[in-house]
């Protein structure tokens, strides 16, 4: 039995080759400052790319929201996170929630953002970080971060242009609107949109299927996808003969051939 991390405020399971990583601070809305879900998030990522019977990474929240992002009473009192001088200030964003950004960009197994809820600031760019998002038809997402005054200092501008575009992220960041789920769907923030009790199931489905891949060519396949966003073609055809010359010489490339062949013989 593979070992789990030990999270404080969040809940992580594993089966099917599946891990699901569950926010578990539905009090204060699985807001990720002012808990220890930034921690908790960076420790699950860690595990993943070191735990082989991971394939795929699933997130989600409890409660009724996936993460309302930046917990607001500590900004009002300027504590915890948000404590601090310019460089102060400054230094606790490095040190704290861009830390998820930089995880979040290294996990080398697909990562699907079941949202059940609303979606709110750096809770909507943590969905935003990940490679698909499954939503409820009770999620809400929004890029709230001018209402308050600040900018979007997890990254989230970097993520969500090249999720939807240069304009239609310029828009939702500067007009700091939340859209339902039906329109997130039309703007390509979410992929699907299922009914509530409907999410994890179709999540799981989706994520059993990419499990079922060969997991060293799914970690492969996975690195190629974000690194074909900043290669030259070239370039880029040069490492994918490289990793296709790794993948001919893994024992489930003939797992996986053979029993293609064995198929085709059956039909």
């Amino acid at each position: 039995m593979t070992n789990l991390p030990m999270l404080t405020d969040a809940r992580l399971t594993l089966e099917d080759r599946v891990a699901v990583l569950t926010l578990d601070r539905h009090d204060v809305r699985n807001a990720l400052t002012g808990t220890h879900l930034i921690d908790d998030i960076i420790a699950t990522t860690e595990w993943v790319n070191q735990c082989q019977e991971v394939s795929v990474l699933v997130i989600t929240g409890a409660g009724s929201a996936f993460s309302a992002g930046g917990n607001i009473r500590d900004m009002a009192e300027r504590k915890g996170d948000f404590a601090g001088d310019v460089a102060e200030c400054a230094e606790r964003y490095r040190r704290g929630i861009q830390r998820i950004p930089l995880a979040m960009q290294g996990v080398e197994v697909p990562v699907i953002a079941a949202v059940n809820g609303p979606a709110i600031g750096a809770g909507f760019d943590l969905a935003n970080m990940a490679d698909i998002r499954m939503a409820s038809d009770r999620a809400k997402f929004g890029e709230t971060f001018l209402n308050l005054g600040i900018i979007p200092g997890d990254g989230g501008a970097w993520f969500m242009q090249r999720q939807i575009g240069y304009q239609r992220a310029f828009e939702l960041t500067l007009t700091g609107r939340v859209v339902e789920a039906a329109e997130a769907q039309e703007l390509g923030i979410a992929m699907d949109v299922v009914p509530a009790d409907e999410l994890m199931p179709a999540t799981l489905k989706l994520a059993r299927r990419m499990a079922e891949q060969p997991p060293k060519a799914t970690r492969l396949t996975k690195r190629l996808m974000k690194m074909a966003q900043r290669m030259e073609l070239k370039d880029f055809l040069d490492l994918c003969a490289c990793f296709q010359g790794m993948c001919h010489n893994e024992p489930e490339h003939m797992e996986a051939v053979n029993g293609m062949l064995a198929a085709m013989a059956r039909k």
